[in-house]
């Protein structure tokens, strides 16, 4: 995992209590390092802004989009683990506002560390643990269907996995596309 400041949305409501009941048992270590969230920047699309760039900066340069952009409904898609790796997440459809979100703070001026993946946003379910046949079976039953509205982003300074501190919150206040009648 690079360094640097990951942007996340952090989950509320029932989607958070479902996933945090789901990182308990299948992976405790994640459950308690951070809250259930979805990773925006950091993991792919772009990494994480770079170490060394001050939070003021990062504020300045991400307010005004974060401003301008309403809250964004998603749904958690069923559970896949990447391959080759122990990592088990719900996936969100990369497209839509969603991705425009991702790519207007990706255009922001800032300095970003190289992804090693295309934009995926995810939950992580579990990171740390090997996955047992059994485990990934009761991984992959698991379904959260209640939407998440991500209505802020938390950046998290995260010098290594698990230690990530919360460095800074904008609320996305952006006024939402009338309906067409």
């Amino acid at each position: 995992m690079a360094q640097g400041i990951f942007v996340v949305a952090e989950l509320t409501g029932e989607a958070r209590e479902q996933v945090l009941e789901v990182q308990r048992w299948a992976d405790p270590k994640l459950a308690s390092a951070s809250p259930p969230h979805v990773t925006l920047v950091g993991s792919s699309g772009v990494g994480p802004i770079a170490w060394e760039t001050n939070v003021d900066e990062v504020a300045a340069a991400i307010a005004p989009i974060a401003a301008s952009t309403p809250p964004i409904t998603v749904k958690l898609g069923s559970p896949v683990r990447f391959m080759q790796t122990e990592i088990v997440v719900l996936p969100i459809d990369p497209h839509g506002p969603l991705r425009t979100l991702h790519e207007r703070i990706a255009m922001s001026g800032l300095r970003f560390e190289r992804a090693r993946f295309a934009f995926s946003p995810h939950c992580t379910l579990s990171f740390f643990p090997v996955i047992t046949p059994e485990m990934q079976r009761r991984l992959m039953r698991v379904r959260v269907t209640v939407p998440m509205v991500i209505d802020s982003l938390q950046f998290y300074l995260t010098p290594d996995i698990g230690a990530g501190r919360k460095v800074l919150e904008l609320a996305l206040s952006g006024e939402s596309a009338p309906v067409a009648r």
